[in-house]
C-alpha cells in the first residue's frame, strides 16, 4: 500500500468512500492535511489487500487531521481496515515527533474504523458526540504512555 497526499482531483474517488459530496471533499483537501493509501500495482495488478476495497480505482482510503490546542485530531477516516490502519500511522508519526497526542472518533458502529484504531494502538477514551442523531466513541493515541 502505498501513501500519499490527496489532491483535488482525488475528490470524486474520496467522496464516493466517504459517502459525501464531491465539494465536501475539495474542502477538506484544502483545509486540512489529506493522505491517501492507494493499493500498489504491478504487472500482475493490484497487490492482494485489492480484494477488500470499493471499486473506487486505486484508492483503498483516505485520512484528514489537523492540529489544535495541541492535539492532532483525525477528522476524516475512511476505506478499508488495512487501509484505515495504515493511515492511521500518518497522524500518529506527526504527533509523535511533535510530542502531541491523537484523537479519533468513530462511528459507533464503524467497524473498520474501529479495528484500525485498535489495531493501531488507539485505546477507548470514552463516549464522543452524536453527529446526526449517531453515537460516536472517542479514541485516544498518547506516544508517551501507547
Amino acid at each position: 500500500m502505498e501513501v500519499r497526499d490527496a489532491v483535488e482531483a482525488d475528490a470524486d474517488a474520496l467522496s464516493a468512500i466517504a459517502d459525501v459530496p464531491a465539494d465536501v471533499i475539495r474542502n477538506l483537501v484544502h483545509d486540512r492535511t489529506v493522505r491517501i493509501a492507494e493499493h500498489e500495482v504491478t504487472d500482475a495488478g493490484p497487490n492482494a489487500d485489492a480484494g477488500d476495497a470499493e471499486d473506487d480505482g486505486d484508492v483503498a482510503g483516505f485520512v484528514s487531521f489537523d492540529v489544535r490546542d495541541g492535539t492532532v485530531h483525525v477528522t476524516q477516516l475512511a476505506g478499508t481496515a488495512t487501509a484505515c490502519e495504515h493511515l492511521l500511522g500518518e497522524p500518529v508519526r506527526f504527533a509523535t515527533s511533535e510530542g502531541m497526542t491523537v484523537e479519533l472518533l468513530a462511528l459507533e458502529d464503524d467497524d473498520a474504523v474501529i479495528e484500525a484504531a485498535t489495531d493501531a494502538g488507539f485505546r477507548r477514551d470514552g463516549p464522543g458526540p452524536r453527529f446526526d442523531g449517531t453515537k460516536t466513541v472517542r479514541y485516544l493515541f498518547d506516544p508517551a504512555t501507547d
